[in-house]
């Protein structure tokens, strides 16, 4: 592990940033995957027609916030080495929102609605300021595998507040209830976990960076540096473009996969939470396995792989008629979820300057929120336009993910690599 880490970066300090993506995985696991989003429909939307694109549009807002205020957000927190500062804040917004879903019932559209946008937009704009850490941990010859230990920690963290979510559901009959009556608790659940995991993070974490910021518009002048120095970026620029097209097929999946598993394949609650339950264990695995894979072979060969197990998921989805045939397909989901969105974080630390990373992992999060409202309406519009042909929807899903290999085939990591670390010297901004 030593050798994979930076000098003067203690292995307690690496455990405590990977305990933020076990804090914040509960959120998506819990919330956007399994349970709220299900609940969100069939509840407080009373299972109407529009319900599931109510859904992806309320998703849709939040992202539209994270895409603007995120690049900012990230190069005020590099120009005031606010990185912590600015995590903190947003994961109380985002666990204090969390908590208010609980009160959340049928008819409480605004409010779940409002409370979704916030909750989403503080965790992705935590997602983007923990990701900027990495670069000041990990050796560059071990992005991958650093990168990796956060992201299948985080599949711990969110197998466990899944866990509990669903030991709590399962014994709603001996508590007089129904499953459904008991799905708010999960949100005060899910918070407490985040709460707990995120506690380490801020104890440990350093935050290295020194500011240098001069005035207030700072942040917006190094957006704008980084801008018109973009061709200098061609290949972080062509990784930006293919996480857009395959984070838009990810961010599909993982908000929808729930409501497809009942909706096309008949599946109860219960059975839906296991099925999300064994997919964590297998992404877990697959972001584990594939973070050394990706710094043995390559970052743009682990990618491309994790990109074509993608395209054969979706063709089983598309194709299952039987609960087994789906089962497959959900399990190569998980492989490839964690694979590959562990192996985005690493290829976009591995081209980023050491000193901007919080900025150019919020142009990463601009790319990524397009993505997850693409990605999600297209699905939410054909299944709408269709009268509800679910099948159709998922197999469009696949064209995101051949987009993105075509778009990996101009990303040349060694170059990426040379302008990352020439880039300081060149910056105005650097220390």
């Amino acid at each position: 592990m030593r050798t994979a880490l930076n000098p003067g970066v203690a292995k307690r300090e690496v455990f405590a940033w990977a305990m933020y993506d076990f804090a914040n995985s509960g959120y998506t696991t819990v919330v956007l995957t399994a349970v709220f989003n299900a609940y969100f429909v069939s509840v407080i939307c009373n299972g109407a027609p529009w319900a599931t694109f109510a859904w992806t549009a309320t998703l849709a807002v939040s992202y539209l916030g994270v895409m603007v205020l995120g690049p900012i957000i990230g190069a005020y927190a590099d120009a005031h080495a606010a990185k912590k500062r600015v995590l903190m804040l947003v994961t109380t917004g985002c666990v204090a929102s969390t908590a208010g879903l609980y009160a959340a019932t049928s008819g409480d559209l605004a409010l779940a609605a409002a409370l979704v946008i916030i909750s989403n937009f503080c965790y992705a704009i935590g997602e983007n300021i923990t990701a900027a850490f990495l670069p000041e941990l990990a050796a560059p010859g071990a992005m991958g595998k650093v990168s990796g230990w956060g992201w299948s920690l985080g599949y711990v963290g969110g197998l466990l507040a899944l866990g509990l979510c669903l030991a709590w559901i399962m014994t709603a009959e001996s508590r007089s209830g129904t499953t459904s009556d008991a799905v708010p608790m999960t949100n005060l659940i899910t918070a407490a976990v985040y709460s707990a995991g995120a506690i380490v993070t801020f104890i440990w974490l350093k935050e290295r960076a020194s500011p240098t910021a001069v005035s207030s518009a700072t942040a917006w002048a190094r957006l704008v540096h980084t801008a018109r120095d973009a061709a200098r970026y061609k290949d972080l620029v062509a990784m930006f473009i293919c996480g857009a097209f395959y984070q838009a097929g990810v961010a599909t999946i993982i908000t929808l996969a729930a409501i497809y598993a009942q909706e096309v394949m008949g599946f109860k609650t219960t059975e839906t939470l296991m099925l999300v339950l064994v997919v964590n264990i297998t992404a877990c695995i697959g972001a584990f396995g594939f973070g050394y894979v990706q710094d043995a072979i390559g970052k743009k060969r682990a990618l491309m792989v994790t990109l074509l197990i993608w395209i054969v998921m979706v063709l089983f989805a598309w194709f299952a008629t039987t609960p087994t045939l789906f089962w497959v397909a959900a399990n190569l989901a998980g492989v490839a979820m964690g694979s590959s969105q562990s192996a985005g974080r690493a290829m976009v630390a591995f081209f980023s300057p050491i000193d901007r990373a919080a900025e150019f992992f919020g142009l990463w999060g601009v790319a990524t929120r397009l993505a997850a409202i693409a990605g999600p309406l297209t699905y939410g519009a054909v299944s709408w336009a269709s009268g509800g042909n679910h099948r159709l929807a998922m197999l469009i899903t696949g064209v995101f993910f051949i987009a993105a290999i075509v778009a990996l085939l101009r990303v040349n990591e060694s170059r990426g690599r040379a302008v990352a670390l020439t880039s300081d010297a060149k910056s105005p901004f650097g220390g």
